[in-house]
């Protein structure tokens, strides 16, 4: 009878082989998906999930939406806060003050990484909030209030 390779611990060898390759491309953002390291060591979909769990579990990589696993590297900030949160901080990095134009949905787009539909949506909560006038076509949203904490900075 041929003896067949145990598969157990081999999750940890794919793991461990993902390490490697997360030590060695200082580019990599984002895991390969589990089709691709299936293909790539020849595992069943539950292996390299379990190697996918292992990197978790030591903070190497997080989950994100879709399934896919980001990568997350030692001594690197991330800023993980809500668009709208992040976007408060454009008030003071860009020194607005009431009156003002607020940047555009393609600047802030370009400048977050993210889609124009998902800046909008933010920028929709900040209106909401009573920061930002309403978005018209053809004209910018302008600052209508200051944010709570950036007011009592801003006093003497």
């Amino acid at each position: 009878m041929p003896q067949q390779i145990s598969p157990r611990g081999t999750f940890l060898a794919v793991a461990d082989a993902l390490k490697v390759k997360i030590a060695n491309d200082r580019e990599l953002t984002e895991l390969p998906t589990i089709a691709t390291v299936m293909g790539d060591h020849g595992v069943s979909r539950g292996v390299v999930i379990r190697a996918f769990e292992v990197l978790v579990k030591e903070g190497r990589a997080e989950k994100v939406r879709g399934g896919r696993h980001r990568v997350v590297r030692h001594g690197q900030h991330v800023d993980r806060r809500p668009l709208a949160e992040r976007l408060v901080d454009v008030f003071e990095a860009d020194a607005l003050e009431v009156g003002e134009p607020f940047p555009s949905a393609s600047d802030l787009s370009q400048r977050f990484g993210v889609s124009r539909p998902t800046v909008g949506k933010a920028l929709d909560k900040l209106e909401a909030a009573g920061l930002l006038t309403e978005a018209r076509q053809g004209k910018p949203r302008t600052v209508r209030a200051l944010p709570p904490d950036r007011e009592e900075r801003s006093e003497p």
